[in-house]
């Protein structure tokens, strides 16, 4: 089993990947796979409805939402972190949220997100993460993924990596993430090989607030 790890950081070794660390460990420690995907530095756009993906299958900006959905067809579970900017989590892990979550699925292709565990990790100095949690977490809940969760919100706090060593917290946090996550993807792969199927999917309507 495996779980990637999203640094929407633009510090690749900052807070966030500290945060990340923590838990990537913990599940390693649980006989769980990591790998850790970084966006990068870079301005992330964010989607402009274009409706190609209906027809591509994938984002037509070929970017790191391509190369991240490539790689999350292979894994199990998910956490997607990001520090807090203006009290809500980092717009570049949003905008990469945003195409990466509308474009999948699309034109046949697999849904590589639907009933995979997820969960959210924010980093701060000091205020806004439960904002920023939320805004994570809503990715998840309308993508039917089971949300992880820890002993108390998935955060750290510090102003660089060497302070986030102090938020004792904080990591103690991250690591019951990692033991929560490691467990609940067990508990899958026990339903799986016990014949628990996965839930009936209705075709339903879509509707909106005039017709």
């Amino acid at each position: 089993m495996k779980v990637m790890l999203v640094n929407g950081s633009p510090h690749k070794a900052g807070c966030t990947n500290r945060a990340l660390e923590e838990v990537a460990r913990t599940l390693e420690e649980n006989g769980i796979e990591t790998e850790t995907f970084w966006i990068g530095a870079k301005p992330v756009g964010g989607c402009i409805a274009c409706g190609g993906c209906n027809t591509k299958g994938s984002c037509v900006f070929d970017d790191a939402v391509n190369e991240f959905r490539a790689k999350a067809a292979e894994a199990d579970g998910f956490i997607f972190g990001a520090p807090v900017h203006y009290a809500h989590a980092a717009g570049s892990l949003l905008a990469f949220m945003d195409r990466l979550f509308y474009s999948n699925g699309r034109a046949g292709q697999p849904n590589v997100f639907r009933f995979k565990p997820a969960a959210a990790v924010a980093s701060a100095r000091r205020g806004g993460t439960t904002a920023a949690l939320d805004d994570i977490q809503k990715f998840f809940t309308i993508s039917q993924m089971p949300v992880v969760s820890s002993r108390y919100w998935n955060n750290v706090h510090g102003n660089n990596a060497d302070e986030v060593e102090q938020d004792a917290e904080g990591l103690w946090t991250m690591r019951q993430l990692g033991r929560n996550m490691a467990w609940m993807l067990k508990c899958i792969e026990a339903g799986r090989a016990a014949g628990i199927d996965l839930p009936e999917q209705e075709a339903g309507t879509t509707t909106n607030f005039i017709r």
